[in-house]
């Protein structure tokens, strides 16, 4: 494993962090996720990534179990607010104040944990003012129940607000949690600018597409009924709502297997390290439904793509790479409905 520090801050986390999006409580047991967890410690990374919207907080939970009895020094735990709408709860699924504080408790005590390191609001929130968010984390800091703040999937704008609100009211904004690989590259034109003028890391999400970028999806082929995407807990949709199972997509990943297996590699080591080699991004987070899925991620840590290589990755995908910088205003609406 490899290390590095998020954005300009002094918080060091696994290059490789593990996710527990849509797998936790949702498509592997309790047991399973547990010897997922296992593993990635095992392999040496450190930082574990979730948030109150997954499963529907079963999410945090079965990681804070799969954690219990590990030194927490020696662990970096990500959460994130926001996106839940719960249909009786009115303020649920925003950035308020209200909101917030709540949900740290709530995530507190299904993680079985006193602070978090690094709490994150999970989508920019228009409705509620960025000051009154940034003051509601800071708040958070100042008592000690979260060490660093972020941001997921925010625009460039908000962010550079966002850290200017925050170091003036003495906490550090370190982190933009955004998706990121070789098909999507929507934060290319100003979000990472923006962020590395502010200090800001981006841990990026789905640097393999939802799988897509791992081969098992093929154009012209049902999907495998052992795949994320062909599971009906969540996986499907979350893939199917990027795109990522077009057929030109699939037929275009396909010709990057001989550019992967001509560089002895697999087309996911690929994949993670072309987004590990970008400057300004910290981490990925990864998710995985088998402890062997978290040993082949880990291996990409070491990789570094020649400039060749990723010329030719760019030529093969470039029909099909989505990169308007207006798709960071999530295009999926306002918040997640259970």
């Amino acid at each position: 494993m490899k290390y590095a520090q998020v954005g300009d801050s002094g918080l060091v986390v696994s290059r490789i962090i593990y996710g527990n999006a849509i797998t936790h409580g949702d498509q592997v047991d309790e047991s399973a996720a547990a010897g997922c967890v296992r593993a990635a410690l095992d392999s040496g990374i450190t930082t574990f990534d979730t948030a109150d919207l997954y499963a529907g907080g079963r999410g945090e939970e079965i990681l804070g179990r799969a954690l219990a009895g590990v030194r927490r020094e020696e662990l970096v735990v990500c959460t994130k607010v926001g996106r839940w709408a719960r249909p009786t709860d009115t303020n649920s699924g925003r950035l308020s104040r209200k909101h917030i504080a709540e949900s740290i408790d709530g995530s507190l005590r299904r993680l079985g944990l006193d602070h978090v390191d690094l709490y994150q609001a999970h989508r920019y929130d228009a409705a509620t003012p960025v000051e009154e968010t940034v003051a509601a984390f800071a708040d958070i800091v100042h008592a000690g129940k979260a060490h660093y703040i972020g941001v997921s999937e925010w625009p460039a704008a908000k962010i550079t607000e966002a850290v200017r609100i925050a170091r003036g009211l003495g906490v550090e904004l370190i982190a933009n949690q955004s998706q990121y690989s070789v098909l999507w590259r929507v934060i290319e034109a100003e979000v990472l600018p923006a962020s590395r003028a502010s200090g800001v890391g981006q841990l990026v999400w789905m640097p393999l597409a939802g799988g897509a970028l791992t081969g098992k999806y093929r154009p012209g082929r049902s999907v495998p009924a052992d795949s994320r995407a062909g599971a009906t807990a969540g996986g499907a949709k979350s893939i199917g709502r990027w795109n990522y199972l077009d057929e030109k997509v699939l037929a275009a990943v396909a010709d990057l297997e001989p550019l992967a297996a001509e560089a002895g590699l697999t087309l996911s080591q690929l994949a993670i390290a072309w987004v590990l080699g970008k400057p300004g991004v910290s981490a990925a987070v990864m998710g995985a439904s088998r402890p062997q899925q978290v040993l082949e991620n880990v291996e990409a840590v070491d990789i570094t793509l020649e400039d060749e290589l990723l010329r030719c990755v760019d030529a093969v995908l470039a029909p099909v790479v989505r990169s308007d910088p207006a798709l960071t205003l999530d295009p999926l609406g306002p918040a997640a409905s259970l």
